[in-house]
């Protein structure tokens, strides 16, 4: 005889309706897994949203830290612009004032020049000295008979002369200088002025349009012309006026 425990088993074994067959009961059993399904398309959902958030993100900050980017490029390029022209700035600068320096002994050596005293090696350190300023972007200026121009000339003597047209430089006292379009120092010169009062008569306004000189009895005969009078009798005024007979 087998003695059955109660309660043993019966906390394990679905409860199936009475006269159920096992086929019946296990469609019951498989219900709660259908009622989880649509929870996992809403998760799927939510999570490519979140995606999508974090890309947008992504984008935005790849775009600020390009501008950033962009933004000191550029910085950059003007800084390297900038320090390359004040490199060039200082390097005139010293230029100028080295070659400011050596203004008198370029003026000692032209006045040797022009008083035949530039000979011997003197002359060699001479002109090895003026190849050395010019190869360093000095230039020499000051013609006698250009214009005077107060920008770059500096006039020391004034006179007046009755062959100038305008205020021209006659004499050049000290040449001047210049480091491209910087003058580092002014030519001094004598410059002269047309006389005051004085008139230029053309030639061709002083002869007329034909070179011929109008004599005041052709004058008359013209006025006489056009008056509407005979020929014959502005005749008769010509000779009248040249003491010529007068016939009648």
């Amino acid at each position: 005889m087998t003695e059955e425990t109660p309660g043993f088993g019966d906390a394990e074994r679905p409860d199936v309706p009475s006269g159920a067959t096992p086929d019946e009961a296990a469609p019951q059993a498989a219900e709660p897994s259908s009622e989880e399904g649509p929870a996992a398309p809403a998760g799927d959902a939510m999570r490519e949203a979140g995606l999508t958030a974090q890309l947008d993100q992504a984008r935005s900050a790849l775009s600020e830290r390009t501008a950033d980017l962009q933004r000191l490029q550029a910085e950059y390029q003007n800084y390297r612009r900038r320090v390359e022209r004040d490199k060039v700035t200082v390097k005139e600068i010293a230029s100028a004032n080295l070659l400011t320096e050596l203004l008198p002994t370029l003026d000692d050596v032209g006045r040797a020049r022009d008083h035949g005293e530039l000979v011997g090696g003197f002359k060699s350190v001479a002109e090895s000295l003026e190849t050395v300023v010019a190869k360093m972007g000095l230039q020499q200026f000051g013609k006698e008979g250009e214009p005077f121009d107060p920008t770059i000339h500096e006039a020391l003597m004034h006179s007046y002369a009755p062959d100038v047209t305008e205020t021209t430089c006659v004499a050049i006292l000290q040449p001047g200088y210049r480091i491209g379009e910087r003058v580092i120092r002014p030519a001094r010169v004598a410059v002269a002025e047309p006389q005051p009062g004085a008139q230029t008569v053309k030639p061709d306004a002083a002869d007329g349009a034909d070179g011929e000189v109008e004599t005041p009895a052709a004058a008359d005969q013209a006025e006489a012309k056009d008056a509407g009078q005979p020929a014959d009798q502005a005749d008769k005024a010509e000779n009248k006026e040249n003491g010529g007979p007068d016939k009648g």
